[in-house]
């Protein structure tokens, strides 16, 4: 197998901090082995390895090394290749069966097979097969997978473990004294029935090499240093006011209490906590020292190696505020920091820093956010259960920070609280800690206009230059620039993707009946580009070549007329003709959204971005769609793998470092998305997400905001689902007011790919969008577009209920970003 330099370059990059993205839950010091001998290994990931999740995740790479393939590459003997067979001939009657399954109940629905089948995961089969097989040290692979359009549940073989895993886990770890229970999944597991399993290690889903990751893991050639980033518990433990699965109507009734918020302020123990991660070595943290200069607090710790391991450690840094008028969690995270790799006895000293300001509350009844008077307490510690307090904070009197406006409407109740009453009462304040005051005067304060203006005076108007060549635009111009680059045929095709004239397997294009329009390229992929591997050109266009596009997982439930269909589009299996030349387009695959935040390494995730954009240059791609950012809201969603955290801090700072590192090549560019409270895939296209404006503004585009102020990216997709009752791409209050005045935010505005009876659900509850709404709300590029949004676009700017100047400003925009990306 033969690799441009580009894939040795580049996975040699990314191969050097994957596992930074793995977290170590459990150790017993069985592990790591001192040299590689025989292994039993056992369970699904070990041939059949998940590196991301199904959709938009999957990553063409020329290659992918398997459990298997990485313990025997680093010199292990594997001896359950017997047993491995087995499984397989399991494996592939179970997944027959299942796909039999999903054809028979959308015959029984009456509804598309590609569409019901889109996303949907086999859950794990039952087996019964001997655990005979001998060795120095056993693993067993657990694997679970997850995609776009399922969301997962909470039954055996997803969430929860199956009755054969539980039994062979726990029989293998009675058995070896040297046992490892490995997790090659992309959000979490119950662990509760085999929680006394001595080692257990989170690999994650890492892309192409997690085979060999997981190899030097085990002989302690690289030390796991990841934290999680999102809560690990059983089911019965998370906020029981989280509303999930709903088709028409989803109740966000715990508002800003989400993830460890709701456990730390709940008082519910988690298995694992938000933060948590542990290490082959140990760590010892030194006494912080503590600054504050106006409202700067600035923290020095010293962190050490005591272990007799090399290793990295992640720091994290909470503060608790008081509780006012407003309810509070008991803490959130301001700041992270992570260690060098330390050699044993080897120290190195931590610097954190944040601004007072952004311990903010938004407070409805004044529509601003408040820094509300009283002690805060900072803490710094390994996670979120196990902190120290360093020092207080007074604010002597409450002050607004920054003056808005309620943008978002009812969501028809009051947000759930807590126990939030006795938090920060002077009782719990250590009274020894060094003690700060911040003044009202050393606040920075602000609003959309200027500074210190009561909510009446707050102005939402923003200046919106027109190109000079825009104002002379006909309807028609206007129209078609309000729309992607769409496919006549319309339908399945263009929901799909590869729907390029310039890239192979491309997601879209820009449109290209306006010839002042330079082409933008866009591709799909969170974990990596997602291209057609092969294909060639000749004067009717790009043709792939021996592999569709589309993925497998959408491709199997396809009938015949529409894969003989989309042969004739380019995207089905074809072989070049004699004498054409074949182009290939292998991308690497980059670790799921969750795995690069649990390496807690912004640097690490910056570098994750550059891979992307050096690809996005050689291959000629403008736009990535990615990187996606929601919150983990439940552990249920199923695309939260490509999300990073049930934190938007550190969503957004994870999402600022994979910006800049694409944004470090010319003419590229990200696409932030899904915005905004997308948070289940069931339904998605009609899901209401009913969501109170504070947690809106603290919560679900808190991480949007931090990456959009820190790396100015290029693009935002909105999401499909409707906020309090009106569809995202067509909320004018939360595109041109939150985005564009209160963000500042100056780039493009897209939808997701908006294709008439995408959905799976008959007769939705809820309106669908039209052409002419989301270019009145500014929604600026409907992607991708069809014969019919045009034609209600351009009957709408006639008839005068489309604005015509909203629409100049939409290609204005539009215009100016891709002059700017392909000058």
């Amino acid at each position: 197998m033969k690799l441009f330099e580009y894939e040795t370059e580049h996975l040699r990059m990314i191969r050097r901090g994957l596992s930074e993205c793995t977290v170590l839950l459990k150790k017993n010091g069985a592990f790591p082995l001192a040299a590689p001998g025989p292994i039993a290994a056992y369970g699904s990931g070990v041939r059949h390895t998940v590196r991301g999740g199904t959709g938009s995740g999957e990553v063409n790479s020329r290659f992918s090394i398997n459990v298997e393939h990485g313990l025997t590459k680093a010199g292990f003997t594997v001896t359950t290749e017997e047993w491995l067979d087995a499984y397989d001939l399991k494996h592939e009657e179970a997944r027959k069966a299942f796909i039999d399954g999903i054809k028979k109940e959308a015959r029984k629905q009456h509804v598309n097979a590609t569409l019901l089948g889109m996303g949907a995961v086999m859950p794990e089969p039952e087996y019964d097969l001997p655990l005979t097989a001998e060795g120095e040290a056993a693993i067993y692979v657990l694997s679970r997978i997850s995609g776009e359009g399922s969301d997962r549940q909470v039954v055996k073989g997803d969430f929860l473990l199956t009755d054969t895993e539980v039994r062979d886990i726990l029989a293998l770890d009675k058995k070896f004294e040297k046992f490892m229970l490995v997790l090659n999944v992309g959000g979490p597991v119950d662990l509760t029935p085999v929680k006394d399993v001595g080692n257990i290690l989170l690999l994650s889903q890492l892309g192409v090499e997690a085979g060999g990751v997981l190899a030097y893991i085990l002989l302690g050639k690289e030390n796991p240093s990841g934290k999680l980033t999102t809560t690990w518990a059983a089911a019965a433990d998370y906020c029981p006011d989280i509303a999930f699965g709903d088709p028409d109507d989803t109740y966000y009734r715990e508002g800003i209490f989400v993830g460890y918020r709701y456990f730390d302020t709940a008082g519910v123990k988690p298995m694992y906590p938000f933060g948590y991660g542990l290490s082959y070595t140990e760590f010892e943290y030194g006494t912080a020292e503590v600054s504050v200069e106006d409202s700067v607090v600035c923290a020095k710790v010293p962190v050490k190696n005591t272990g007799a391991f090399a290793g990295k450690e992640s720091v994290q840094l909470y503060l608790s505020a008081p509780s006012g008028t407003l309810a509070k969690p008991e803490k959130e995270l301001r700041a992270f920091a992570k260690t060098a790799l330390l050699a044993p006895g080897e120290a190195e000293t931590l610097t954190f820093s944040f601004n007072m300001k952004d311990a903010a509350s938004y407070a409805p009844d004044k529509q601003a956010y408040l820094l509300e008077a009283g002690e805060y307490i900072l803490k710094i510690g390994a996670d979120s259960d196990k902190v120290t307090a360093v020092s207080v904070i007074e604010v002597p009197e409450t002050v607004i920070i920054r003056q808005v406006k309620a943008l978002f409407g009812d969501p028809g109740f009051e947000d759930k609280e807590y126990n939030s009453a006795a938090i920060g009462a002077a009782a719990d304040i250590p009274t020894d800690l060094p003690r700060f005051t911040v003044a009202p005067a050393d606040l920075p304060r602000f609003t959309v206009a200027a500074a210190d203006l009561p909510q009446e005076t707050v102005s939402y108007e923003i200046d919106e230059p027109l190109l000079p060549e825009i104002r002379a635009l006909s309807d028609e111009q206007l129209a078609y620039l309000g729309l992607g680059l769409f496919n006549p045929k319309g339908g399945v095709i263009s929901m799909i993707g590869s729907a390029g004239k310039n890239v192979a397997g491309a997601a879209g294009e820009t449109t290209d009946r306006v010839p002042l329009l330079p082409t933008l390229v866009m591709a799909d992929g969170p974990a990596g580009l997602r291209l057609t591997k092969q294909h060639y050109r000749d004067e009717k266009g790009i043709h792939a070549l021996n592999q569709a596009s589309i993925p497998d997982s959408i491709m199997v439930f396809m009938p015949g007329p529409l894969k003989f269909l989309l042969s004739l589009t380019g995207s089905g299996k074809k072989k070049a003709p004699k004498g054409a030349k074949v182009i290939e387009q292998y991308a690497t695959a980059i670790p799921i959204g969750t795995a690069i935040a649990q390496s807690f390494n912004t640097d690490f995730a910056e570098i994750c971005g550059d891979v992307v954009g050096a690809e996005m240059e050689h291959f000629g791609v403008h736009l990535w769609l990615a990187p996606a950012l929601n919150i983990h809201r439940s552990i249920f969603c199923g695309r939260n793998f490509e999300y990073y955290s049930e934190d938007p801090f550190v969503s957004g700072k994870m999402a600022a470092a994979v910006t800049r590192g694409v944004q470090k090549h010319p003419g590229r560019t990200v696409t932030l998305k899904h915005f905004a409270a997308n948070n289940q895939e069931k339904n998605r296209v009609n899901s209401n997400s009913h969501v109170s404006e504070r947690a809106m503004r603290e919560i679900y585009l808190k991480g949007f905001e931090i990456c959009i102020r820190e790396s100015r990216p290029g693009a935002l997709m909105t999401s499909y689902n409707l906020l309090n009752g009106t569809h995202t791409m067509e909320n004018a209050p939360l595109l041109q007011g939150f985005l564009r005045a209160e963000c500042g935010y100056e780039g493009l505005i897209m939808t997701d790919w908006v294709v008439k009876g995408s959905s799976a659900v008959k007769n939705p509850k809820y309106a669908q969008v039209t052409s002419a709404g989301i270019a009145n709300a500014g929604g600026g590029l409907m992607m991708p577009g069809s014969k019919d949004d045009y034609a209600v676009l351009l009957a709408a700017l006639k008839d005068g209920t489309a604005d015509r100047r909203q629409l100049q400003v939409n290609a204005s925009r539009l215009l100016a970003a891709a002059r700017e990306l392909t000058k």
